[in-house]
């Protein structure tokens, strides 16, 4: 599981012109993504190291994980195509992530907060986003994720799944019942391609686990021995 060279958004979303331009604009090279280290792979799942990042963060109040994820980022494209109090232009970089915060409803989620990585010349010091679109930057610590990834479109009907799915791997490994809490989120999607793109998507359930890099991103438990 290399890491996916792909784009931007995998949900049915309704784009207006400069967003369609921008989209098809950056399908033609590879975008930045935040970097990581792979420490345990296996044929259905893999765990990763990921260092300090820095993230731009829109809260949504949906039950619905494409309406939040439409929501989102047409905020944050805004945010990237200027709407800060800089005046910056951010390029394009991926994954969108959507994290999804546990909850009762049909998609086991009470809110979601859908995330965009900020390239490495904003990491430092990310341009403030316009106080109208109600967007927050986000330090994401270092910490292991466990990852499983799946193709075609991410949609309410299929996240829940493939969450399910990661975690009976998870259970049949060295990581039962070593996830981590510590973040608030039950799991996360990302998604790395253009709603324009039909063939060979590229999207991913993570879920936090324990551990460090120092241990290799072992489990509590094994890491004691």
């Amino acid at each position: 599981m290399g890491c996916p060279r792909i784009l931007i958004l995998g949900v049915t979303i309704v784009l207006t012109v400069s967003e369609i331009i921008n989209t098809e604009k950056v399908e033609c090279k590879a975008l930045e993504s935040p970097e990581y280290r792979v420490v345990h792979s296996e044929s259905d799942f893999e765990v990763r190291f990921y260092r300090d990042t820095a993230w731009m963060t829109a809260p949504v109040d949906q039950i619905s994980f494409e309406k939040a994820t439409k929501n989102g980022f047409h905020r944050l494209f805004q945010y990237t195509e200027g709407a800060n109090l800089n005046f910056s232009r951010i390029s394009m970089i991926v994954p969108v992530l959507t994290s999804i915060v546990p909850g009762a409803g049909p998609l086991h989620s009470s809110a979601y907060f859908v995330k965009l990585y900020l390239p490495v010349k904003f990491q430092a010091d990310p341009p403030l986003p316009l106080p109208e679109l109600n967007l927050q930057p986000d330090w994401s610590k270092s910490h292991c994720i466990a990852v499983r990834r799946f193709s075609g479109f991410a949609r309410d009907n299929n996240i829940v799944t493939e969450a399910e799915k990661l975690a009976v791997s998870l259970s049949r490994s060295q990581w039962a019942n070593s996830t981590s809490t510590q973040s608030g989120y039950a799991y996360s999607i990302a998604q790395y391609n253009s709603p324009f793109k039909f063939i060979s998507r590229v999207n991913e359930v993570w879920v936090d686990v324990s551990g460090s890099e120092r241990d290799g991103c072992k489990s509590s438990f094994l890491a004691a021995y």
